[in-house]
C-alpha cells in the first residue's frame, strides 16, 4: 500500500514511452483524479474516495483531521465500490474477480490498515444490490442478486452473526437506507415486472412490512420511485423519495409513519435529485437541465430554494458538511474536475501532473422524429469544415452527455476531429416520456435521432460525409454496431467498446438485472416477442454492414457477455468483413489507466488507417 501523494508524484511525468513529450491526450488520462469525498456521518473527518493515482483506480482513506491518506485496495484490476461505516471505523469495499461483479463485500479498519476480513462471512458471492449500515457499527443490511435466487435482502445483527434472510423475489430489488435509529428499510423493488420504474416498500429488520409506495398502480403505470434518504434525526420517520408524477424526477418526503406526502413543488425544469442536510433542516438540491446542473439549497422552514453558486458546467456530485458548507465535483467540457466547497477552498487537489484543458461544447439542438434533439459538439480551435467527425455515442441507455471534462472525446479533438455527442430518445435529463421513449423498437428508435443529428452535421458544413466514425461505449457500442448495419451508408469507420451484438444470446447470458431490464423494454424474453429481439439485434444486420469496424471486449463482462460479441465476429469473418477485434482481461471496461490509453490509441489508430 502507497500514500497518495507519493503515488501522484509517481506520475509526474511528461513523457512517453520511449522519452518522447507525451501528448495533451494522453497527459489527461494520466493525470491524477479525484472521486467527491464520501464522509462518516458520524466521523465527519474521515473519509473515503477513489483515485487513480497509482496509475489503477484503487479506494483511499483520508483522515482530515491529521492530513493523512492511505490507499486502500490494491488489485490488479482495480476497485471504485466502497462505503464508510457511519462511526468511521471500518471501510467496507466490493470484492469481485477482475471486474466481474459478481463476489463479496470485505472490510478493514479505517484507522490501521492492515489485513482485509470478509465483512459477512456467512453470504456467498452475488451481485451487489445496495448496502445500508447502521450508526452502532454492528448491523449491516446487504442486497444481492444471483441468477439462481433472483433478489434477496439480508440482515446481519452483529459482526460475525449469521445472516437472516428478510427478502426474496425473483425480479430486480434491492437495498435504499436504513434508518438513522436503524430500526426501518427502505427497499426499491419491481416485483410488478417493470425494471424502469421502482416501487418502494419499507420494512422493519425482521422482514414485516411498514409501508408501501407504488405509483406504478402495480405495473399498470409507468411512473417510478426512487430511494434518496431517510431523514438523518434518530426516531424521524421521513423518507426523501424521487418521483416522476409531473414528467420528471423531482423529490418529495414521504412519512412512512403517517403516510404524509409532502410535496415540494420546487418548478425547476429539469430532473431533480436531493439529499439531506446533516441536521435534517434543510436539502441540498442538484438539478440537471440540458447538460448542465447547479445547486440550490431548501430550507423546511421558509420552504425556500437558494442557489449554491457553482460555476458553469456539471456538478457530478454534492453533499452538504455538518458545517452547511457543500462540497462538490465540478467540471466542464473545456477545464478539468475539481472538488471545490462553497467557503472557496479546493477540498482535495491531488499532487502530480494536471490535465490540460480541452475544448468549451457548443449546444445544437435538431428536429427529429421524435422531438427536438440535443446535441454536444467540440471541435479543434480556428478549425472550418468540413471535418472528420465522431458520432461518440453514450450508455445506458438511461443517461445523457453533459458540459463535463472527458478525456476520450478531447483526445478526438486533439487529433484534428469534430466530435458530436448526442442525446437522444433513452437519455435522462429531459423529462420522463423522452426517457421512456425508446420501449420496444430498442435501439432503432435512438439511431433515428442520431440520424437528424448526422444528417445536421453534414449540412451545417460541420462534417465531411465521407469521414465520419460511429463510436461507442456499453449501450454505444450496442447502438454503433446496430447503426453500422441498419444505416450502412451513413458511416465510415465504426468503433465499439463492450458491445451488446447479438441480443439473444446476451440476454442468456447477462447478470439477472439486465435480463429484467430487457425484458421492461422490448416487452417479454427472446422467446415470448422474437420479432422485437431480431429487429434490434446488431446480428441480424450484420450482413450489411460496409464500414469497417473495431470491437473492444471485456473477457469478464457481465453485462455484455464476450459469448455474443464473438458470434458477431465470426459472421464479419465468415464473409471477409473488413474488422479488428481487441479483448482484455477485465470486465465492463477498464479501472486500469495504461489500458484506457492502449484503447483509444488503437481507435485512434484504426480510424485514421481507414478515413485516408
Amino acid at each position: 500500500m502507497s500514500d497518495l501523494g507519493a503515488s501522484a508524484g509517481n506520475t509526474s511525468g511528461a513523457t512517453a514511452g520511449g522519452g518522447t513529450e507525451m501528448p495533451d491526450w494522453e497527459k489527461r488520462f494520466r493525470a491524477p483524479r479525484v472521486s467527491l469525498p464520501d464522509w462518516a456521518e458520524d466521523a465527519p473527518d474521515r473519509s473515503l474516495f477513489v483515485s487513480n493515482a497509482t496509475g489503477t483506480y484503487e479506494l483511499y482513506a483520508w483522515d482530515r483531521a491529521t492530513g493523512e491518506q492511505r490507499q486502500v485496495t490494491d488489485r490488479p484490476n482495480g476497485t471504485t465500490d466502497g462505503v464508510l461505516t457511519p462511526d468511521g471505523e471500518w471501510i467496507w469495499w466490493f470484492n469481485d474477480t477482475d471486474g466481474d461483479e459478481f463476489g463479496v463485500w470485505m472490510r478493514q479498519p479505517f484507522a490501521a490498515g492492515g489485513a482485509d476480513e470478509p465483512a459477512v462471512p456467512g453470504l456467498e458471492a452475488s451481485y451487489p444490490a445496495g448496502l445500508a449500515l447502521a450508526r452502532d457499527g454492528r448491523m449491516s443490511v446487504v442486497g444481492r442478486s444471483t441468477d439462481e435466487e433472483g433478489s434477496t435482502i439480508h440482515v446481519v445483527r452483529a459482526p460475525g452473526a449469521d445472516p437472516v434472510e428478510i427478502y426474496r423475489h425473483r425480479e430486480s430489488a434491492g437495498v435504499g437506507d436504513l434508518s438513522h435509529d436503524g430500526s426501518l428499510i427502505a427497499v426499491e423493488h419491481t416485483e410488478h415486472g417493470d425494471a424502469m420504474h421502482s416501487t418502494l416498500r419499507v420494512i422493519r429488520p425482521d422482514g414485516s412490512t411498514v409501508a408501501e409506495l407504488d405509483d406504478t398502480e402495480g405495473g399498470t403505470v409507468e411512473l417510478g420511485l426512487e430511494v434518496l434518504g431517510f431523514a438523518p434525526v434518530d426516531g424521524d420517520t421521513r423518507l426523501l423519495v424521487g418521483h416522476q408524477r409531473r414528467g420528471r424526477w423531482e423529490p418529495m418526503v414521504w412519512d412512512v409513519a403517517s403516510g404524509e406526502e409532502t410535496d415540494l413543488a420546487l418548478e425547476l425544469p429539469g430532473d431533480v435529485s436531493a439529499e439531506w442536510y446533516p441536521d435534517g433542516s434543510a436539502l441540498l438540491i442538484a438539478h440537471s437541465f440540458e447538460a448542465r446542473s447547479e445547486l440550490f439549497q431548501y430550507a423546511f422552514a421558509s420552504r425556500e430554494l437558494v442557489e449554491v453558486e457553482t460555476p458553469a458546467g456539471s456538478v457530478s456530485g454534492a453533499t452538504a458538511r455538518p458545517d452547511g458548507s457543500v462540497e462538490y465535483l465540478w467540471s466542464s467540457a473545456a477545464e478539468p474536475p475539481v472538488v471545490r466547497s462553497t467557503t472557496g477552498d479546493v477540498v482535495l487537489d491531488p499532487p502530480g501532473m494536471k490535465a490540460p484543458a480541452s475544448v468549451p461544447v457548443e449546444d445544437v439542438w435538431v428536429e427529429g422524429p421524435g422531438g427536438r434533439v440535443h446535441a454536444l459538439v467540440q471541435k479543434p480551435a480556428d478549425a472550418t469544415g468540413p471535418l472528420p467527425t465522431v458520432f461518440e455515442i453514450h450508455g445506458g441507455p438511461t443517461w445523457h452527455d453533459s458540459d463535463a471534462f472527458a478525456a476520450g472525446p478531447a483526445a478526438w479533438v486533439d487529433h484534428g476531429y469534430a466530435v458530436v455527442r448526442v442525446n437522444y430518445r433513452g437519455s435522462t435529463g429531459y423529462g420522463r416520456e423522452w426517457t421512456d421513449a425508446l420501449k420496444h423498437r430498442v435501439g432503432l428508435i435512438e439511431l433515428e435521432d442520431i440520424a437528424a443529428v448526422r444528417e445536421w452535421a453534414v449540412t451545417s458544413g460541420l462534417a465531411d460525409p465521407d469521414r465520419i466514425v460511429l463510436a461507442g461505449g456499453s449501450w454505444g457500442g450496442y447502438l454503433t454496431l446496430l447503426g453500422v448495419g441498419t444505416q450502412p451508408d451513413a458511416w465510415a469507420v465504426g468503433l465499439a467498446a463492450v458491445p451488446v451484438a447479438d441480443y439473444v444470446t446476451a440476454y442468456h447470458d447477462e447478470m439477472e438485472a439486465l435480463k429484467a431490464m430487457d425484458r421492461t423494454l422490448l416487452g417479454g424474453t427472446p422467446e415470448e416477442v422474437p420479432e422485437r429481439f431480431e429487429a434490434s439485434s446488431p446480428l441480424t444486420y450484420v450482413d450489411a454492414v460496409k464500414a469497417p469496424v473495431y470491437i473492444s471486449a471485456g473477457v469478464n463482462d457481465p453485462r455484455c457477455p464476450i459469448r455474443q460479441v464473438e458470434n458477431y465476429v465470426d459472421r464479419l469473418k465468415a464473409r471477409d468483413a473488413v474488422h479488428e477485434v481487441y479483448r482484455y482481461d477485465a470486465g465492463h471496461g477498464s479501472l486500469v489507466v495504461d489500458e484506457r490509453i492502449k484503447q483509444v490509441r488503437l481507435e485512434l489508430d484504426f480510424a485514421e488507417r481507414h478515413l485516408r
